[in-house]
This record gives structure tokens, C-alpha cells and sequence, in this order.
């Protein structure tokens, strides 16, 4: 790693539910080509602690300090994730932001009146899919059909114990964070992503996007990660 690369900082990118950590690479891209040392997490996604002990592994081999991304069910892993001394900053990408004793569970289980509805399967062998035929306007409405329609047929399986795991102590009471809300999300209603953002103190942008927004404006996501690194 040279000098500037080390100036420039570190981030650690976690992805969400149903999708693996290849969907980071524009974003990936974009920091590096901007000098930062990136890492991206290939979480397990069958527990919340396996998934926090597998974030942790990575933080521990970068020399620090670290921003934190989470996409989706990965800020849940931030959450918990961040409190690792190295994590100066966390980044919410179209994600759930978690307070004690909350989950994905807890926090998707009274949807207000009209928000959509991902369409989850019921759980097979404690593990969740989407339905295919949905995925794409669902998770990905602004990505082109065929490579959102991939994405259905790659799905990585969620396991219902990772959206049962909650938080014990949220790393955003203690550390900066900031938050990009997807506008035209239909797997995290916005005005959830704005309620989540607004109680955590995030600073915060908004982007005309899918669920899906680090993959279709990658972006608009590393500038997001960009400022969080340079404070």
C-alpha cells in the first residue's frame, strides 16, 4: 500500500440480504481510483453475529481508520459491527439502522398502509429467497432487466436468523454516520429510510434510485463514503 492510499483511507463495504459482496465493484472502482484501500465483506448472512464476526475479521487486517459501509440488512451489521475501535465512521447505504434490541424482524413488522412489500418466499430450511418473477421491479427497477433478471437467478439465500438478530449496542450513538436514502426504493420504504437517518443523526443525502442504488449509481454512493472519510 503506498503512502497516499493511506492517506486517502480505508473503507470496508457490507452488502444485504439475498445478493453477495460483487455487487460492490463500482463503488469499489470509484475509491479506489481515488486512492482509498477497500475491503469488501463476504458475510455469511446466516446469523447477525456471524455476520459482525466476519466484518470484524476484515477490520481487524486494515491498519485503520476504517469507514464502515452497510447496504440494506448490512447496516444492521454495522450497527453492531462499528464498535470496533479502528470504525471512525459509518456509511448507510438503503439501510436499516437499528437501535438496541432492534432487528430486521422488528423493524419491518408493522409496515404503514401502502408501502410496498418485498416479495420474500416463505423460509425453506430457515433461509429466505425472493420471488424470482418479482426481484427485479421489486430490487432492482432501475438496473437493466437482464442483468437485474441474473441477480434473481443468483440469489444468495437469507437466513432467518439474520433478520431475527438484534443489535446490542448501536455503533451510530457513539461515531458519525451518514445516510443515503433511495427514493424510489421498493424493499425499504424511503419515509423509513428518512425515519431511520433522522433518528440516528445522519447526514444525510437522497438519490432518485432502486434498492439496489450502490450498484446502479456507485457513484453517488462513493461520494457519499468520500465525505464520511474526510469527516
Amino acid at each position: 500500500m503506498t503512502e497516499e492510499a493511506s492517506s486517502r483511507g480505508h473503507a470496508v463495504l457490507v452488502h444485504g440480504g439475498f445478493v453477495d459482496g460483487s455487487g460492490w465493484q463500482g463503488v469499489y472502482d470509484a475509491l479506489k481510483a481515488d486512492g482509498f484501500q477497500v475491503a469488501v465483506v463476504q458475510n455469511p448472512a446466516r446469523s447477525l453475529d456471524g455476520d459482525v464476526a466476519a466484518t470484524r475479521q476484515v477490520i481487524d487486517a486494515l491498519p485503520g481508520p476504517v469507514t464502515l459501509v452497510g447496504h440494506s440488512y448490512g447496516g444492521v451489521v454495522i450497527t453492531e459491527a462499528g464498535n470496533h475501535p479502528k470504525v471512525s465512521s459509518l456509511v448507510y447505504i438503503a439501510a436499516f439502522a437499528p437501535d438496541a434490541g432492534e432487528s430486521v424482524s422488528s423493524l419491518t413488522a408493522d409496515p404503514p398502509p401502502g408501502a410496498p412489500v418485498p416479495p420474500i418466499l416463505p423460509p425453506r430450511e430457515g433461509f429466505l429467497l425472493l420471488d424470482r418473477n418479482r426481484f427485479a421491479d421489486s430490487f432492482a427497477g432501475d438496473l437493466p432487466r437482464a442483468q437485474a433478471e441474473f441477480m434473481a437467478d443468483a440469489q444468495v439465500p437469507w437466513g432467518v436468523d439474520a433478520l431475527a438478530g438484534a443489535v446490542s449496542r448501536p455503533a451510530w450513538r457513539t461515531k458519525p454516520s451518514w445516510y443515503l436514502i433511495a427514493a424510489d426504493d421498493r424493499m425499504i420504504p424511503p419515509a423509513a429510510q428518512h425515519a431511520m437517518s433522522r433518528r440516528i443523526g445522519a447526514r444525510t443525502v437522497e438519490v432518485g434510485a432502486s434498492h439496489c442504488v450502490h450498484i446502479s449509481q456507485p457513484g453517488a454512493v462513493a461520494a457519499l463514503i468520500r465525505r464520511a472519510a474526510h469527516g
